[in-house]
């Protein structure tokens, strides 16, 4: 259902709409803490870059409706797509990031929040997640918010800018993938695309794509 490096490009049937499922840019986070949903965290300068590139990729395609996170960085990751097409960009909450109790801390093996017996029982249940907020729930919320922009976009396409880990929740479950997983495994770079593709109401391919280029899923504020 996955095809990677492809950016699909609506056809001209009225059924079909593209829900394009957009992870933020590079964020400027100097002490590379676990940011979550603190505010104030802006794109850095090569985050900029990577949402100018994005909207460029997307400049030629018949997109009817821009989404974002309210969290800054999805905002300005947004923003270059919503004035490429004469569009307002309007906030969901549904795609949010996820809520995670180490929110505000490093947890770098070797030199962070996880060196410290105090937060091990943070760690007890890793299919829930313990830590914070469950998969199922992230899934659900992002699976709202896909819809409502599938409803607005309606035979055309949209995009929904969110954060790293909904995004890949999202599209493991839609998949029917168990929802726990490593997250050094994630297929969701920065500015990746995760396009979602409908007949009618029936969802008919997943596509991936990295416009921005390939990153580490592992680096702490990226």
């Amino acid at each position: 259902m996955t095809s990677p490096q492809q950016t699909p490009s609506a056809e001209p049937a009225e059924s079909r709409t593209i829900v394009h499922v957009l992870r933020h840019g590079e964020v400027h986070n100097p002490k590379g803490i676990l940011y979550g949903r603190l505010p104030g965290y802006r794109l850095s300068v090569t985050g900029q870059a990577q949402a100018r590139t994005v909207a460029s990729v997307l400049s030629g395609h018949d997109i009817t409706h821009v989404v974002a996170s309210p969290l800054q960085r999805a905002q300005e990751t947004a923003t270059p797509i919503a004035d490429a097409h004469g569009l307002t960009l309007t906030t969901d909450d549904n795609l949010i990031e996820a809520a995670n109790d180490f929110e505000g801390l490093k947890v770098s093996v070797g030199d962070g929040a996880l060196r410290r017996p105090r937060h091990w029982y943070k760690l007890r249940d890793p299919f829930t997640p313990s830590w914070g907020e469950p998969y199922l729930q992230i899934a659900h919320r992002m699976l709202a918010a896909v819809n409502t922009a599938r409803v607005a976009a309606v035979g055309h396409e949209a995009v929904c800018v969110s954060h790293q880990l909904p995004v890949w929740t999202l599209r493991r479950f839609l998949q029917g993938e168990r929802l726990w997983h490593d997250p050094r495994n994630r297929q969701c770079a920065l500015a990746s695309l995760t396009s979602l593709v409908y007949e009618g109401d029936t969802l008919v391919d997943i596509v991936y794509s990295e416009p921005a280029g390939s990153s580490d899923p592992t680096v702490t504020g990226a």
